[in-house]
């Protein structure tokens, strides 16, 4: 089977559809399927265009068997909105038209979490009378709404009809979380076409191992405990809050709080913190995706961190399954949720309410002072991982490819195949 997906984040791109994107297609093409992503010069989160690329009308190159298309767009940073509509509108556009030129796909894949992408790949769809699947990680636009980027009004009402509209029209959905199935039943989709295919981790990559020492020395962490938040520095994340928990543990030596990433938010945070004086907060640029394993390393503590927002009782951070391939505890500070509830359930970290710095630093403190419940919440998360293994959902979501693209056959040897790999 031939599958056309279209994403506009994509490796080396490093975030959460960047990585699900290209470890299910890469498991896709493993499979014997063909592969084409269409998507456009690498650039999240700054808006500037990795070294090795350019913002050019075509380009194409293979990763891991993978043929990947690069269409020229606007580059906005991931902030503001404005300039971000741009970037998005310009995407669509663009690698609309390149896929209408790819060779004769069996079904075509496009992905959010804004949906100008998936408006796109509904068009190519329709144009090339082909299935199309709507791959849903995020409920665009009540999270515009939820970070403050925009208030109700006719453009929000407008991308609210965009967004069911396409809700209709998928032959099938893949949600990421149960809870979007749910919400998706309340407003009147036919579940039967929604599947849930969660976010997981590479356990090839992810697996403990010692800190890596040099790399904690060049982050000036070496003999502290390190509360790592790796990931997008955005308005979802209120994560002015961790800076102020960090505040109220600045005379506690030996405890430093690990900002890595980009995004919306980080330069504001990093000022908050000058301002503040703190010297047991620092900030770094994103990693190589191939380096995370080793950063996950030097962490103790893995922050997943929410805005108190309704909308975000609805999702589950990708970077809890990194830290349980890692064997690194999660400390899940955000609304409850399915996310929470994962934690819970496999007793590998600990959850807090949302934006609560003072609960944040107190449960900071209390397990940098009980290595041994540090090391049994560790052993937890790593026990859990093999619920969330990559391949495992890889092959789901393709089952679901080869169902609406038609290949019966090919499900069923696919089918015997996860048997096999069950008995084995």
């Amino acid at each position: 089977m031939h599958i056309l997906f279209l994403s506009d984040n994509f490796p080396p791109e490093t975030n959460a559809p960047a990585t699900r994107g290209f470890e299910h297609a890469r498991r896709w093409v493993q499979a014997g399927h063909r592969v084409t992503v269409v998507t456009c010069a690498p650039n999240f989160p700054e808006g500037k265009v990795y070294a090795g690329y350019e913002n050019r009308w075509r380009t194409r190159e293979t990763l891991d068997g993978i043929e990947v298309i690069r269409v020229k767009t606007f580059i906005a940073a991931n902030k503001g909105f404005g300039a971000r509509i741009l970037d998005y509108l310009s995407f669509m556009a663009n690698g609309s038209l390149a896929a209408l030129f790819v060779e004769r796909p069996d079904v075509v894949l496009a992905t959010s979490p804004q949906f100008f992408c998936a408006l796109g790949g509904w068009i190519v769809a329709a144009l090339r009378r082909k299935p199309f699947v709507f791959e849903l990680r995020d409920l665009w636009p009540d999270s515009i709404k939820a970070v403050g980027a925009m208030k109700q009004s006719v453009a929000i009402e407008l991308l609210e009809k965009l967004e069911l509209f396409l809700y209709r029209r998928a032959t099938a959905i893949v949600a990421v979380t149960e809870a979007f199935r749910e919400n998706l039943r309340t407003r009147g989709i036919d579940v039967g076409k929604v599947h849930v295919v969660r976010n997981g981790v590479d356990l090839s990559r992810y697996a403990p191992r010692e800190r890596d020492e040099e790399l904690a020395k060049r982050l000036g962490v070496q003999g502290q405990f390190v509360v790592g938040y790796l990931g997008t520095h955005g308005m979802a994340h209120a994560l002015h809050r961790v800076v102020e928990a960090a505040e109220l543990l600045r005379e506690r030596r030996g405890i430093h709080f690990l900002f890595v990433g980009g995004g919306a938010e980080r330069d504001k945070l990093v000022e908050l913190a000058r301002s503040k004086g703190l010297a047991n907060v620092s900030f770094h640029a994103s990693f190589p995706k191939d380096d995370m394993p080793a950063l996950w390393s030097v962490c103790d503590l893995g922050l997943v961190h929410l805005k108190d927002q309704d909308v975000f009782r609805t999702v589950i951070p990708s970077k809890i399954f990194e830290c349980f391939g890692m064997g690194v505890p999660v400390l899940y500070a955000g609304p409850d949720s399915e996310g929470a509830q994962i934690v819970r359930d496999a007793r590998g970290g600990v959850t807090l309410p949302a934006e609560k710095p003072d609960e944040l630093a107190k449960t900071v403190l209390e397990l940098s002072l009980a290595p041994e419940r540090v090391r049994d919440l560790a052993r937890n998360a790593h026990a859990a991982a093999p619920d969330y293994d990559r391949e495992r959902n890889a092959l789901a979501m393709l089952e679901v490819l080869l169902r609406v693209g038609g290949q019966p056959s090919e499900v069923r040897e696919l089918d015997r195949a996860q048997d096999d790999r069950v008995a084995a």
